[in-house]
């Protein structure tokens, strides 16, 4: 599990909470915005044959890049979007290098509470499956890669486990995904507090939202009554999801043991080891597969790998690497 091709950032960007602020913060975020008016994205709405529709963005690779006729697919992390800083930006370092790429948006992200009456939860693997399933009917490569961020790492993992020949998936990345959800609960608890306020400020907005389109669900007074994650794992885990407590919920999305054993196509799985969330020693617990690679990384954060004042992520570079790597094959 030792990086192979080290990632060293300056001295002064070696923090691993600057490391991951600057992930969706900053020179980044204010990077990605100006890109996204550049980018000619086509809006889509991906409805499954079980009715649930996700939205997606889709972009052809650059006219001036040498086209590879292979698709990669992004996954953004828990409560990020299509339009997050670092979906944005990896998207457009993709499409320079000649992919095209879609960037899919989980149930109830990026603004789309409206589009499906049922809660997101993170098992809902199969939806998403559905989806790119049904975009990929339509749009056929020769190559297609699934890359994930975060909590959309650890979609990306279960999807190409357990559906990834059928799609035709050729390759699949995840970076830094929770895989004990339990020990990133636990670690987030012990870190700074500013990643459990990001992310009870974000579910709590994102709940909200789901009520104003949803009012039947009427669960305004307990949301109201939260102070904390923990707060809102007690009442919506078993209240929205099938799972009685946080703890079975957690274990069902758990990438230990032998989760990934039936993996049987190329993974690549890009940890850091000062991640302050997500703990590094839970990668021991992975009964590892043939097909998967793992990489420790030194620094970078959660998701991070920033290497410059600009905050251009390494991360960005690696992933067109491995990609043209697995085209060569």
């Amino acid at each position: 599990m030792i990086a192979k091709q080290p990632f060293s950032p300056p001295y002064f960007l070696r923090n691993p909470h600057i490391q991951s602020i600057l992930n969706s913060v900053g020179p980044r975020k204010f990077r990605a915005k100006r890109l996204v008016k550049k980018l000619d994205s086509q809006m889509l709405i991906l409805k499954t044959a079980e009715d649930v529709r996700l939205a997606a963005e889709f972009d052809h690779a650059s006219s001036t890049a040498k086209l590879k006729n292979a698709l990669v697919i992004l996954l953004h992390g828990w409560e990020g979007s299509s339009k997050s800083a670092y979906s944005v930006t990896t998207a457009k370092t993709l499409i320079d290098a000649g992919f095209d790429v879609l960037r899919l948006n989980l149930r109830d992200h990026g603004d789309t509470q409206h589009l499906n009456r049922e809660i997101f939860n993170s098992t809902m693997t199969g939806e998403v499956a559905d989806a790119i399933a049904l975009f990929l009917k339509d749009h056929s490569y020769p190559a297609v890669f699934l890359a994930g961020f975060s909590l959309g790492a650890s979609f990306t993992l279960r999807i190409a486990t357990d559906r990834g020949p059928k799609l035709g998936l050729t390759a699949a990345v995840a970076i830094c995904p929770p895989v004990d959800p339990t020990g990133a609960m636990d670690a987030m608890g012990k870190t700074l507090v500013i990643y459990e306020k990001y992310f009870f400020h974000r579910w709590t907005t994102s709940l909200r939202n789901k009520l104003k389109h949803f009012p039947e669900h009427d669960f305004g007074a307990e949301l109201s009554q939260a102070k904390t994650l923990d707060d809102l794992n007690m009442t919506f885990i078993p209240k929205f999801t099938p799972y009685a407590d946080a703890q079975s919920y957690f274990s069902s999305y758990s990438l230990t043991g032998d989760r990934l054993k039936a993996l049987s196509i190329p993974a690549h799985l890009i940890a850091t080891s000062d991640d302050p969330i997500i703990p590094a020693a839970d990668l021991e617990k992975i009964n590892c597969p043939e097909q998967l690679s793992i990489e420790v990384q030194k620094y970078g954060g959660h998701c991070g790998f920033i290497q410059s004042l600009a905050a251009h992520s390494w991360i960005e570079t690696k992933l067109v690497q491995l990609f043209e790597g697995h085209l060569a094959k």
